[in-house]
């Protein structure tokens, strides 16, 4: 229960309605401006992933020079090809890169030119490293085994 002067006295009352009404116009003007912010931040990059051909090569015996081919496939999360990806590789021995880029249906062939493997290895890891505007670069330091007969 009230007490009795605040019954007779009405000051407090006088310009609620308005106050009211003028503190949810600038709620909802806050709110509109806190929704307008995120429905326009930009939207993340798109994940990617790279497949080869094979998935492990024999290189010949020391000395003697052994070429392979890697087709790749670079593809986004739907399973369609990413075009115009730069895809580099690198010699398990990381001494030598080869680069490609990708056809519009995300094909690349790059041709490895005689592999080193590393210093008191026999096998080792070809890396791979794709690029491309708009979606998460892919990295794979173990994408294909190299190892001697």
């Amino acid at each position: 229960m009230l007490p009795g002067k605040f019954k007779e006295n009405e000051a407090g009352t006088v310009g609620l309605p308005i106050r009211i009404v003028v503190l949810s116009i600038v709620g909802f003007i806050g709110f509109y401006a806190i929704l307008s912010a995120i429905g326009s931040a930009p939207t993340p990059p798109e994940p990617m992933y790279a497949s080869a051909n094979i998935s492990s090569f024999s290189l010949n015996s020391e000395g003697e020079e052994s070429d392979f081919s890697l087709q790749i496939s670079v593809l986004d999360r739907n399973n369609r090809g990413v075009g115009e990806a730069n895809v580099i590789v690198w010699s398990p021995d990381r001494k030598k890169a080869y680069s490609g880029i990708t056809n519009s249906n995300g094909n690349a062939t790059i041709a490895v030119l005689n592999p080193g493997l590393p210093a008191g290895k026999s096998e080792g890891y070809v890396a791979i490293k794709v690029m491309r505007t708009g979606y998460r670069d892919f990295d794979e330091e173990y994408f294909i085994k190299v190892k001697r007969r």
